[in-house]
Order: C-alpha cells, then sequence, then structure tokens
C-alpha cells in the first residue's frame, strides 16, 4: 500500500529542502508543485518562467490530481511525497481528492517570509502566501479525520533536523532514517522545469541550513498584509510539532555472575 504525503506551503519556505529530505530516503517518490502550471494558465500570473511552465507541465487540474490520487507511482516506491504550494490550490479545483491523501502543513514566520517573497514578488497579497487556503485545508482535515493535522515549522526543522523530522514520520506513520538529513548538492530530474528561477540556494545544499535571524524589515506599505498573515500563522502554529529525541540505546540485560 502506498502511503501518499501531501506537504501544503507557501512560498519561500524550506519546502523544496524538504522535498530533497524525503527523495534522499530512497524509498520515496517525490512530485514537486504538481498544480503550478495550472494556477499560472488560470491566474496569468507573471511568475519567472511562466510561459515556459505552462508549455510543459500539465494545466488541466483534474488530470493532476487523478495522478496524484489514484495514478502509478514513479518506481513503484511505497511512499509518494507530494510538494505543494497551497495558493495553488485555486477556488475552481474541487477538494475531494485531498482527503485520500495524508495532509501535512508547512509554515514560516510571515516576517521572514514576506522580507523573501518580496524580492521576487514586490507586491504580493495574502492570498499569495498560501496561508488562507493552509488554514481552510488544516480546519477541514480536522474536521474530518477528529485529528489536528501535522504542522511542521521550518524555523524549527532548521533548529533541530532530525528531532523534527522523527516527529513528522511518526505522524504520517512511516520510519524515520538518518537518510533524510543530507543530500548530494545540484539540480534533480524531479524539480519543476522552473528550477533555474527559484533554486539556485537548493541546488547548492547538502542538508538543512542551520537557522539564522534575518534582520530585514517587511516593508511598510505591506503592514496589512503581515498583520493578516500573522493572524493565520498563529492559528496554526499552536498545533505545530515538536521535535522527538532519538531513541535511548537498550542496555544489555543485568546477568548474574
Amino acid at each position: 500500500m502506498t502511503t501518499r504525503v501531501a506537504m501544503w506551503s507557501g512560498p519561500r519556505n524550506i519546502s523544496t529542502a524538504l522535498m530533497r529530505s524525503w527523495e534522499a530516503r530512497g524509498d520515496s517518490a517525490v512530485c514537486d508543485e504538481p498544480l503550478y502550471a495550472c494556477y499560472l494558465q488560470t491566474t496569468g500570473r507573471d511568475h519567472p518562467g511562466a510561459a515556459e511552465v505552462i508549455a510543459h507541465h500539465e494545466t488541466d487540474w483534474r488530470l493532476v490530481t487523478e495522478a496524484l490520487t489514484r495514478g502509478v507511482v514513479p518506481g513503484a516506491k511505497p511512499i509518494f511525497y507530494q510538494k505543494h504550494m497551497a495558493h495553488h490550490l485555486l477556488p475552481a479545483i474541487e477538494r475531494r481528492w485531498i482527503t485520500s491523501l495524508v495532509n501535512c502543513f508547512l509554515i514560516r514566520d510571515p516576517r521572514a517570509m514576506l522580507t523573501s517573497l518580496v524580492k521576487v514578488i514586490p507586491n504580493p497579497t495574502v492570498e499569495e502566501t498560501g496561508l488562507p487556503q493552509q488554514v481552510e485545508l488544516f480546519d477541514a482535515e480536522r474536521d474530518r479525520t477528529g485529528r489536528v493535522p501535522p504542522v511542521l515549522d521550518g524555523r524549527d526543522v532548521r533548529t533541530d533536523p532530525a528531532g523534527m523530522l522523527r516527529s513528522l514520520c511518526a505522524a504520517v506513520g512511516v520510519a524515520y532514517t538518518d537518510r533524510m538529513l543530507a543530500w548530494p548538492p545540484g539540480p534533480r530530474p524531479t524539480d519543476g522545469i522552473w528550477a533555474r528561477h527559484w533554486y539556485d540556494a537548493v541546488h547548492r545544499s547538502t542538508g538543512f541550513a542551520p537557522y539564522a535571524l534575518k534582520p530585514d524589515a517587511v516593508p511598510s506599505h505591506l503592514a496589512a498584509v503581515l498583520a493578516e498573515c500573522q493572524g493565520l500563522y498563529d492559528r496554526l502554529a499552536e498545533y505545530r510539532l515538536r521535535p522527538c529525541p532519538a531513541a535511548e540505546p537498550s542496555s544489555p540485560p543485568n546477568r548474574a555472575s
């Protein structure tokens, strides 16, 4: 039986590094932002390489979601890890297919996220951060299952990668492995065609970069966006996973002399 893990993130987080981490396991197929081409075609957003993304990736969300939920998993791997941007889930895309996935949420402090996002999108809306969609999905998943879905904070992962990945693996029902902590540098065939515009840092990486506080300030014209994002982030951050320590090695039994 295949475990299909959907990680719903917003932009400018560690989502691609986390995808690398799951691919490094060896037992996981990965999928990179499968709804991006549909999002670009529908919205007309002027993202880097948009025309190329639309030309090379599937734009029909029905075909995409069929492959994500019932399609053959590449390499017949037992785990299918799907990296999703929550804002790519446009209102016209129906949601029933999501219930067949193990849904998780990757969040980032809004100040750090926005100061990074404005370097690419100077005037982002709240919807372009993915936070409203993450909250919508989180609430729907909790109501449907009666359980709190896994929430992962990017800062926590960078502070304690092993501890947080142990917690995440336990939450989705798969075994943790230290192979998730490191990967070789460079691009991957599994990267979206947009990688050359967005993934320079990830292509240089060999693991999760340590957390470092950024001094950048959010531009004043985005004060209202920041305030709304902060409220949405706080709702999810309340439920974020805590690091799980490594299991203590078992002691040999005492024997009578």
